[in-house]
């Protein structure tokens, strides 16, 4: 694992966009897989212009995202689908046959979740896995307890997550209990992870997931075991690391992070 700290939210983004746009351009037929939420908006943003100025061409590329709440339309604007055609999708030249997400309101959820994991082998995995990281230190909906092996299934959302999104369906109330998320097995399979977390809020979790322990209480601390992972993050979203100076050292030194000083 690599952490990568730059000096704010819009340069972190930035950050990965450029990422994504470097593994794009050597591999026309990427893989990506995709996160949603307030952070990854920068990330599309910086994607859409690259894509509208530099012509960074996204026609052959296949995506696949981590998650999808259960029981909301694909036309729902607070399911993910709506959120990544907004965002993303629809601004580029992706063709939306080649992008993937869970089906929330499929009838027979169990084999909805078979069917996305076997979508995924079908087209050799993953080759860039986009991550961000939840209060309860989950990636995807890996809640606490989340086998480190799982795969694609249903998952019950914790209060701290309900609480975390519930602002986007205007209360509590109105916020799904459940969705279908790509197990922990399942992205760490990816050939290369990218996690980004901004805001101080998202301190405490970070320094969970990097430097401390192992566990299934937080499902981001199994990047660990990764072997290409790198976690960008914000001044605000560094403040708890305890290896700070190294973590700019390797950024600053690195010739893997020559194009991108």
């Amino acid at each position: 694992m690599e952490v990568i700290i730059q000096p704010s939210k819009e340069a972190a983004a930035a950050l990965v966009s450029r990422i994504i746009s470097k593994e794009l351009r050597g591999n026309p037929h990427l893989i990506l897989g995709l996160a949603t939420g307030s952070t990854m908006e920068r990330v599309y943003r910086h994607l859409v212009q690259m894509h509208r100025e530099e012509h960074l061409d996204f026609s052959l590329c296949t995506t696949f995202n981590l998650d999808e709440y259960v029981g909301l339309m694909p036309s729902d604007p607070n399911s993910y689908r709506h959120y990544m055609n907004h965002h993303l999708f629809r601004s580029v030249n992706l063709d939306l046959r080649n992008t993937h997400l869970p089906n929330g309101m499929a009838e027979n959820l169990e084999a909805e979740c078979q069917h996305y994991e076997a979508l995924i082998k079908r087209f050799g995995g993953i080759d860039l896995q986009l991550l961000g990281i939840g209060k309860a230190g989950h990636i995807g909906f890996n809640e606490p307890l989340s086998a480190l092996r799982s795969r694609t299934r249903v998952k019950a959302l914790t209060p701290t997550t309900i609480k975390q999104n519930a602002p986007f369906f205007g209360g509590e109330e109105h916020m799904p209990r459940r969705a279908i998320t790509m197990g922990v097995g399942t992205i760490i399979e990816a050939r290369r992870c990218v996690l980004l977390a901004t805001g101080d809020s998202k301190a405490q979790v970070v320094a969970q997931a990097v430097e401390g322990p192992i566990t299934s209480m937080v499902s981001a601390s199994a990047l660990q075991l990764h072997a290409r992972c790198t976690v960008i993050v914000d001044e605000e979203a560094a403040a708890d690391l305890k290896e700070k100076d190294y973590y700019r050292w390797i950024f600053e030194n690195e010739p893997d992070w020559q194009d991108y000083r």
